[in-house]
């Protein structure tokens, strides 16, 4: 009886009933995975100068806050199931086209092709889920979907291990994950949702909303995009070349943000999340100073202690996106929410649009350990500013705090995951539950 009930709860019958639009992320996702560790490696075996890898980086982010903006459109001419096999298709040509076009021009139209393709993607999924979801279960829905992100990210990292970079194979696979993610979508028997509201950039009204949420999120993208696009740059140079370490390492750094997201999130919804957002900033300062210094100096660290040092420093650095659109929605009328969460993530995408540029500038004329010295000085920035504020503005009351949403706030892009109550109203929930 008890795993019958278990069965027919409606969050479970609501993930049923997503099942196929989960299965398609999961195959997107691992491509993606693997095709932003492979892309950087493969980059410097061909000789590829620091900047043009850095460049490779730009012209993702810059394709992806393209296809924020112009997918809705599309959506609305011709639907959410044609849209996405189109960019599937488009998709998948980027791995293939990589090892065949061996040129740095080439590979940066690329990767703004993927990244354009990969906003769209990931748009249509998630208004999909959201049209699915229902206020009571949204929190749920979108956390799965969140978990399956990181997880699947997790998979196709480590598939570079699976076989030497220097081949077509692991180009060929990656293309062949993209490609599957189009069956799950495009034999899908349930009704198409309504397709999304245009995404505005209004960047004025974004800082009047809230200065840290706004300012928060292109820092945090300068830094974060320079290390998605950079780090692998990175570990291949620090583990003398070794293939597994820098997919290890990768791993490891997203393993550790993903599993200190919540704990973070939960600890902003008791106290100001400038608060909890400046430590980890401090601790990703003291890291990435940490890990400098260690290159500088030539000190190798032990296979374990480089990934545990990859693991804190994902811990202090992938959660900051989190708090700082939590901080925006708690001071946003819920009218503003789609503009806002829109908003967010494109102030973020021009952000990680400009880091690897400087980064890789940096890394040019210091080595590759100035990746980290340059996230540092970043979230040194941002640290200072959060200081700032704190003596400018009074954090927000249990009673307008919303409560902290992974689904709504991760970095993974959630344009149209909206928090559904408020700190305060969730506290009450659980006191009936207790009396119950």
């Amino acid at each position: 009886m008890k795993l019958s009930s278990a069965l027919h709860h409606p969050s479970i019958i609501t993930l049923g009933s997503v099942s196929s639009l989960l299965l398609a992320v999961a195959f997107l996702v691992m491509g993606n995975g693997l095709q932003g560790t492979l892309v950087p490696i493969r980059a410097g075996m061909e000789g590829f100068a620091s900047i043009n890898i850095g460049l490779m980086g730009f012209g993702y982010y810059a394709g992806f806050i393209l296809g924020c903006l112009y997918t809705p459109r599309l959506m609305a001419r011709v639907g959410h199931i044609r849209t996405f096999t189109a960019l599937v298709a488009i998709a998948s040509i980027g791995p293939l086209a990589n090892p065949v076009l061996i040129s740095p021009f080439v590979w940066i139209l690329l990767r703004g092709m993927t990244g354009f393709c990969l906003a769209g993607l990931y748009l249509i999924i998630e208004s999909w889920l959201n049209e699915k979801a229902e206020n009571g279960n949204r929190g749920f829905v979108m956390s799965s979907y969140i978990v399956v992100n990181f997880s699947v990210i997790t998979i196709g990292q480590l598939l570079v291990m699976a076989e030497d970079p220097s081949s077509f194979v692991l180009f060929t696979v990656a293309s062949i994950l993209i490609s599957l993610s189009a069956l799950p979508i495009a034999l899908t028997t349930t009704n198409q949702p309504t397709p999304p509201p245009v995404t505005r950039f209004r960047p004025k009204k974004l800082y009047q909303i809230s200065p840290v949420g706004m300012v928060g999120c292109v820092l945090i993208g300068l830094g974060q995009g320079a290390f998605w696009t950079l780090a692998p740059v990175f570990a291949i140079a620090q583990g003398g070349g070794s293939i597994a370490y820098t997919s290890l390492f990768m791993s490891a750094a997203v393993m550790g943000g993903a599993l200190a997201q919540t704990p973070l999130g939960r600890l902003s919804d008791k106290i100001d999340r400038r608060l909890v957002l400046m430590a980890i900033c401090f601790g990703a300062v003291i890291l990435g100073a940490a890990i400098t210094l260690l290159g500088v100096y030539h000190i190798t660290l032990s296979f374990s202690a480089g990934l545990f040092l990859a693991s804190l420093f994902g811990a202090c650095t992938l959660p900051a996106y989190a708090l700082a659109a939590a901080h925006a929605f708690d001071f946003a009328d819920r009218k503003d929410f789609v503009e806002l969460s829109g908003g967010l993530l494109l102030a973020n995408g021009v952000g990680s649009a400009l880091g690897p540029v400087i980064a890789s500038g940096l890394m040019g004329w210091f080595g590759e350990p100035a990746l980290f010295g340059y996230h540092g000085g970043v979230m040194l920035i941002l640290a200072g500013y959060l200081v700032h504020r704190l003596r400018q503005r009074a954090s927000a009351t249990i009673e307008t705090k919303q409560a902290f949403d992974l689904g709504a706030t991760a970095a993974i892009p959630t344009v149209h995951a909206l928090p559904v109550e408020n700190v305060a109203q969730k506290r009450r929930r659980f006191r009936a539950l207790k009396v119950r």
